[in-house]
Formats: C-alpha cells, structure tokens, sequence
C-alpha cells in the first residue's frame, strides 16, 4: 500500500468533506493546520497550492517531513500580512473554538480568502446535553474530548450559534455539511451532530 493509499485509508471523515469543498488547482491557506493531515491530502488530491500555519513547533516538523509549506504563527495573529483575496480558500478546521477574538479573525479570513470554510464541534450535540442535564458536569465527547482543565477551547459553540452569527453579520453560508460518529447527519442536526462544516463567504 502506497503512502497516499495509507493517508486515505486513515483519513477523518472532516477532512474528506472540507477536502471536497475546495476546487482543484485552488490557492489555500490551512490555519491551525496540526501535522498537516488534511493539508497534504490536499495538495495530493487537489493538486492546491497549500500553505499551513501552526503555532507547535513539533508539529509543525511533521508537516515539514510531509513536504509541507508551513509557517509557525497562530489565528488571532498571522492573518493581517496578507493581501486582500490573496486565497481562495481559508481553512479554519477544529481551530475556531480555540481563538481569542473569533470575530476578529473570521473577518480577516474573509478578507484575505475568496471562500472561508470552517469546522468546529457541537457543543450542543444530545451527548453533550445529556451530560449537563443528568451528571451536571462539562461534557466530554468525541468532538470534545477533553476534560475542563486541560480543553484547548476557549469558545464553546453550536451549530445553531454559528448559523445565527453569520446573518447577523452578513456572512453568506454556501454550504454546510454535518457529521456524526457514522456519517452524515441530516436531520436535526443542532441536536444529533457532532460536528459542523460550513463554507461561507462575504460575497
């Protein structure tokens, strides 16, 4: 088995979806891009133009060894050196809920990316509700796996949240794609997802 064969085989179901969602040959820009998982699949399948940025060193030596252009820097800070709709796309993945001042960097992601697409978890999954409701204790799910004094989130947000965030700002959702343990969640999905993924634009 070749290694993109391997890549694939092991691929997160969000990867597959955002990786659908942005257009061959695209200029793309993977902030908080992790070891450079769904960027390399990218610049594989897509044949994209791909540029990661990641605050950890180590994991930014990862991506490095995939062959990867990525920068240290983090999302509040490593947007403002680029010119308007610089990229196509900008990928804020699992990264969201662990900004500082999201308003302020969604801004800036709309302003240097033609399209922005963002995945984040559902904090208001049935899992999650159950577990304030009857344990009175923070959640802990597979979207959100950490305990309350080691969670990287700052941010805790619903699918709902984000749907109503973008009309009052004037954001445009263009799609939206929702995600469960097994797959795609159609119904309710505010209540039954685990995961969203919307690309937006401010066009």
């Amino acid at each position: 088995m070749s290694k993109l064969e391997e890549r694939i085989k092991h691929l997160r179901l969000d990867h597959k979806v955002i990786c659908d969602m942005v257009t061959p040959g695209a200029k793309v820009l993977d902030m908080g891009s992790g070891e450079g998982d769904l960027l390399a699949y990218l610049v594989e399948q897509k044949d994209v133009d791909g540029t990661g940025v990641e605050i950890n060193e180590e994991a930014i030596y990862k991506c490095v060894e995939k062959g990867l252009s990525v920068f240290h820097g983090d999302i509040d800070s490593g947007l403002s050196d680029y010119p308007d709709k610089f990229f196509d796309f900008v990928i804020f993945n699992q990264a969201m809920q662990q900004v500082h001042k999201p308003l302020p960097a969604i801004k800036e992601a709309l302003r240097i990316g033609k399209k922005l697409i963002i995945g984040f978890p559902n904090f208001c999954n049935i899992n999650a509700r159950l577990q304030l409701c009857f344990l009175g204790r923070v959640p802990v799910t597979p979207s959100l796996p950490y305990t309350w004094y080691d969670t990287p989130n700052l941010h805790f947000l619903s699918i709902r949240d984000f749907q109503d965030f973008c009309r009052k700002q004037n954001i445009k959702i263009e799609k939206s794609v929702f995600l469960g343990e097994s797959g795609v969640v159609k119904m309710f999905p505010n209540l039954f997802a685990l995961n969203g993924i919307f690309q937006v634009s401010n066009e």
